[in-house]
């Protein structure tokens, strides 16, 4: 979907917070129930919004999306959205963190999306060309911006997803945390931080995800597609004080993804993920109200990516993950200067800082007619960031050639969730990425 240049606050609520649980890392996350000192009588949430939006492939778009959370279990969130345009089309859905009866642990997702797009944009070849020995494969690290496929087609997905709360730490009373803020703000106990120990601070959660994706790329003497069937397991430690925004404390997920090439997935392929964050807190300001410097670290491996050659020595990968899964870096939330997906291989590892300034004063907090958008705070963040994709797993060739790209970002807290807007600039230029949540 690529750079975005106009957009509203419907959009990033609504359509993003679908492509948020899709393309997000780690899978699992705290099950939580938010409740605000300025709502206190209420702590159920709704919100309808049609909105606009435009980018450079998909031209003009409308839509109309909606959430619903808290009503029938208090960290459950059911929300969809519809969205059209000339030539571009989307429908999606889903249940988030829904208790299943009987259990005090046990949360199911489903959701998913059906979509077709103008002009997708993919840095891969095709699964049956060999590259040229002098020529770099497509995504790699060394490899040019102009190698690509594009062309109208379908993008479809859909997850179901099962996380267990272990029954010790901040979940050893219930499987679900309870949070107080005001301002938007944490004023209840923190769930973690001030000690890393799973048994007594924080929250640790266990996720089994089946993930399928779809994508289709209509070129008029062909079409290429192709389709995945995956599994994920995978386990979170959250020590941080307020998983929604973090101020101190540290997070960990290691995961293992697996697909068996089953049902109609082009091949099978193995990948094992690895993300670490940590948040330093620096206190409020004369003008801010809290002050953060948040640090993350992400590594990916597949033990499957191998190179297969033809007799003229071009060469083409096997037993990887699709160019949108796995050590792939580029988009929303991994170099975010560069576009989605732009580089993936058999490894990666991915660094970056952020800086997060949040702002005592909030301007639209006495408009009435914005009240509806619970909107608690803005933040101003600065970040850099740094990555490397490669065919081995060597330091030697992770630590050398390292991309890098720098940005800013403005994040708002609305009714319970992080907006964020990210303008990053790369040597392949200037990205505007409008997205639900942080990046980590």
């Amino acid at each position: 979907m690529g750079k975005c240049y106009l957009n509203t606050i419907g959009i990033a609520l609504l359509w993003a917070i679908m492509l948020n649980q899709v393309l997000a890392v780690p899978a699992a996350n705290v099950k939580s129930a938010v409740n605000r000192a300025e709502t206190s009588t209420k702590v159920k949430e709704n919100l309808v919004l049609p909105y606009l939006f435009s980018t450079d492939t998909m031209g003009v778009n409308l839509g109309v999306g909606g959430m619903l959370s808290g009503y029938y279990q208090e960290q459950m969130t059911i929300g969809g959205t519809v969205f059209g345009g000339e030539v571009s089309r989307g429908i999606g859905g889903g249940v988030w963190n829904y208790k299943l009866p009987k259990t005090e642990r046990f949360f199911l997702s489903v959701y998913g999306m059906l979509g077709y797009y103008p002009q997708q944009k993919a840095y891969a070849g095709s699964t049956d060309e060999y590259i040229p020995y002098d020529r770099p494969l497509p995504g790699s690290n060394g490899s040019s911006n102009e190698q690509f496929l594009q062309a109208d087609g379908a993008s479809n997905w859909f997850d179901i997803k099962l996380e267990y709360a272990l029954p010790f730490g901040a979940t050893k009373e219930s499987g679900r945390v309870e949070y107080q803020i005001e301002n938007g703000l944490l004023v209840s106990a923190p769930s973690g931080g001030e000690e890393w120990n799973p048994l007594s601070s924080g929250a640790t959660v266990l996720v089994l995800r089946q993930f399928n994706r779809y994508q289709s790329f209509e070129f008029e003497e062909d079409t290429l597609d192709g389709a995945i069937h995956a599994l994920e397991l995978g386990i979170l430690y959250d020590n941080t004080d307020f998983p929604i925004n973090p101020s101190y404390g540290s997070s960990q997920y290691l995961s293992i993804s697996h697909d068996s090439a089953w049902l109609e997935s082009d091949h099978e392929w193995t990948f094992i993920n690895l993300d670490m964050s940590k948040y330093f807190s620096l206190g409020s300001s004369d003008y801010a109200s809290q002050r953060v410097i948040a640090l993350n670290f992400w590594t990916g491996y597949s033990p499957s990516w191998a190179l297969e050659y033809d007799e003229l020595g071009g060469r083409r990968v096997i037993g990887n993950a699709p160019y949108n899964e796995g050590a792939t870096l580029g988009g929303f939330y991994r170099m975010r200067g560069f576009d989605q997906s732009r580089f993936h291989d058999k490894a990666a590892i991915y660094g970056t800082a952020e800086y997060r300034y949040t702002f005592k004063a909030n301007p639209v907090e006495d408009i009435n007619w914005l009240r509806f958008l619970r909107l608690d705070w803005f933040q101003l963040v600065g970040f850099v960031e740094a990555g490397r994709v490669a065919p081995s797993f060597k330091a030697s060739e992770l630590f050398s050639d390292i991309k890098y790209d720098f940005g800013v970002s403005l994040r708002a807290l609305m009714a319970g969730l992080v907006v964020r807007s990210d303008i990053a600039h790369s040597e392949e230029g200037t990205n505007l990425w409008i997205m639900v949540d942080h990046p980590f």
